[in-house]
């Protein structure tokens, strides 16, 4: 069993189906609502639900464009990359993160970098050759684009190597729901700093160290062998963080600090089982 199947499985143990998603919220079937701090592993970093992105995705689903030919949407997701990074980049698409990465680093062994909003302020990603960008989709998995600097060494590399990735085509529903979302982040990264995490720190520091909005477990606190009783003390308190321990849980930022109120006032104590 996987970590993810865990928890879904500690989830509907609890609570029932999930019956709705949206913003930082699961509502299930037992009529409970549970704030989510996985968020998919990030997938849905910027809430569940009622994005422009699943706006676009049905608007253009409803064209008729389900095939895999090129579309005026095509290039969408390469445009709204290069606007993210402040710089023309050659976008590949591929269906798994993993392929990505293989790829970014068959050209750029030695400048390729993930982009994780918020986490790197003073990077210049004008000098960084290849970003790997996962686009803030939590209904569709594993999409994930490198993006190249365009430069002739990579022009060069480029030409011989592109042939061998293992790239994805998506349908255009996909391709225009992906630049939406990238956009998305854009307008979040512009609005969104400190003022929105640090409301939570006096319940969540506890347990986890906060950088921007991720929380990483703090291992002196929970160890990695109470940590399932620390996670299902969490589902116990209707939050959800993330099944991995070395995995980052994500502050529900536009919640009201009250939904840790039950964390709060029933802190975690490990056992000695």
């Amino acid at each position: 069993m996987t970590e993810l199947d865990y928890l879904a499985e500690e989830i509907y143990k609890r609570y029932g189906s999930v019956k709705r998603a949206r913003g930082s919220f699961l509502y299930t079937a037992k009529q409970q609502r549970l704030t989510d701090m996985f968020r998919e592993n990030g997938r849905a970093i910027l809430g569940w639900g009622g994005s422009s992105a699943f706006t676009q995705f049905k608007n253009v689903l409803n064209r008729g464009l389900t095939g895999g030919f090129v579309s005026d949407f095509t290039n969408r997701p390469q445009k709204a990359i290069s606007d993210l990074l402040g710089t023309q980049r050659k976008v590949y698409l591929f269906a798994d993160k993993k392929s990505a990465m293989e790829a970014a680093l068959n050209v750029c062994s030695e400048s390729t970098s993930v982009f994780k909003p918020w986490s790197q302020v003073k990077v210049d990603w004008k000098t960084v050759d290849a970003v790997i960008v996962a686009p803030p989709l939590p209904w569709i998995s594993g999409i994930t684009a490198v993006a190249f600097n365009h430069t002739v060494d990579i022009e060069i590399k480029l030409s011989h190597c592109e042939e061998k990735f293992k790239t994805a085509r998506f349908p255009a529903p996909v391709e225009a729901a992906s630049a939406r979302a990238v956009y998305n982040l854009i307008k979040a990264l512009q609005e969104m700093s400190e003022k929105d995490w640090f409301v939570y720190d006096k319940v969540l520091t506890r347990y986890w160290r906060r950088e921007g909005p991720y929380l990483y477990i703090k291992t002196d606190v929970v160890s990695r062998e109470k940590f399932p009783s620390f996670l299902e003390h969490c589902l116990d308190c209707g939050v959800i963080i993330n099944p991995v321990y070395e995995g980052c849980s994500i502050v529900p930022f536009g919640a009201n600090p009250g939904v840790f109120s039950k964390l709060s006032k029933a802190p975690w104590i490990p056992s000695d089982k």
